[in-house]
């Protein structure tokens, strides 16, 4: 990557100052315990002891990281996505080492990477695509990679960490969390490739496990938007359009050794429309993709649980905040439709747990109307989103 290696590095990974700063973020983003059951308000209570603690094993090359806690979560398609959620101490050192590599590696990325940087966006990944349709760019290489985060290798990786890293006690954390495998059913597997989607330090170390492709694609002059491990290359005709997927197939498989997703990869254009970071695009317009749709409904319908114990009121509070993240993510689409079709539905969804929770309904005659609900708190689409109190 670069041409001079940072060397000593451990020493500001375990300095307290990075620790503390370390753990107020780690604070921030909450999150479940890990394997050993210790959750952040835990680990609050006795702070300064677990930080000097880090420290000391840290300074002293004694730290080792536990193995990571698997669950599941489900997916838009049906499917469950593996997480693996480390044990607070370890996403604290994790964040310490994280907050020391990313100044490093950051100014070496190229300007096509938008996923997990700082100041850095999906929106601004859908910008840069929606300019350069407008350059001309209108076929599409449309890119899926397999288990990306699951199959990653592990001695490439640490490689490439390598060319910008000679602290060999940083090499060996990554190296550690990289190895220290994951509790699923009551029994620990070891990881012989890829890094646990949790990790904090993941994103950071997808995105230089990457960098070597955007840098080739980049120098070869291919137009390449990736966010993470999704990514699309644009090109003016056809033609380069299919070489431009020999290209990044010969790259991903043979200098990467990841797989790419046979039905999910395909050429693609504008005139037909093609997914990315949940919109569909097409020709000049932009809507959140089905999926997206489905995805909140999901989330809509267990709120709106008719069994669960909770009022109105209880029920439309948990469901704002969920509207406006969706809201405020498509609202640059061209959605009108969509956000009136949604608003309907969700709307529907309120009537129907009101009918189940009243026992006289003549008293809730006004429950039909839209006003009725918006009075009770109820944020709408259509209405841009209005701001949380």
């Amino acid at each position: 990557m670069g041409k001079r290696k940072h060397h000593s590095l451990i020493d500001k990974v375990y300095a307290l100052p990075n620790l503390l700063l370390s753990w107020e973020k780690v604070r921030a983003n909450r999150g479940a315990g890990g394997i050993d059951g210790q959750t952040i308000a835990q680990f609050e209570a006795k702070l300064l002891e677990n930080l000097q603690e880090l420290h000391r094993v840290l300074r002293e090359g004694k730290y080792h990281p536990l193995p990571v806690r698997r669950v599941y979560i489900p997916k838009s398609d049906g499917g469950e996505r593996p997480l693996g959620i480390p044990a607070v101490r370890d996403r604290v050192v994790q964040q310490a080492v994280l907050q020391v590599l990313q100044p490093v590696f950051e100014p070496l990325f190229e300007d096509c990477s938008y996923g997990f940087r700082p100041a850095r966006s999906a929106h601004q990944a859908i910008a840069k695509i929606e300019t350069l349709r407008v350059l001309g760019y209108k076929h599409v290489v449309e890119v899926d990679l397999k288990s990306f985060f699951d199959t990653l290798d592990h001695e490439l990786l640490v490689a490439r960490v390598a060319e910008e890293i000679a602290d060999g006690r940083i090499l060996g954390l990554i190296r550690g969390w990289l190895e220290a495998g994951v509790l699923e059913e009551g029994a620990v597997r070891t990881q012989v490739a890829g890094t646990p989607q949790g990790g904090v330090i993941s994103p950071l170390l997808a995105n230089i496990y990457l960098h070597a492709f955007d840098r080739i694609m980049v120098r070869r002059g291919y137009q390449v938007v990736r966010y993470a491990d999704d990514f699309v290359v644009l090109c003016k005709t056809p033609k380069k359009a299919e070489r431009a997927l020999e290209v990044v197939q010969q790259l991903i498989t043979e200098d990467l050794k990841l797989t790419i997703h046979p039905e999910k990869t395909r050429l693609t254009s504008f005139r037909e429309g093609f997914e990315f970071l949940g919109f569909h695009l097409y020709h000049r317009f932009k809507k959140p993709r089905k999926k997206a749709v489905e995805g909140l409904k999901d989330k809509v319908r267990r709120l709106t649980r008719r069994q669960q114990g909770c009022n109105l009121e209880a029920v439309i509070k948990a469901l704002n905040p969920v509207i406006r993240g969706w809201g405020t993510y498509f609202r640059q689409t061209n959605w009108k439709v969509v956000a009136d079709e949604t608003d309907a539905w969700i709307r529907m969804r309120l009537r129907s747990f009101i009918r189940k929770q009243v026992t006289v309904r003549s008293k809730y005659n006004a429950v039909y109307t839209v006003s009725f609900l918006q009075k009770k708190g109820l944020v709408s689409l259509t209405s841009r989103i209005a701001p949380a109190p």
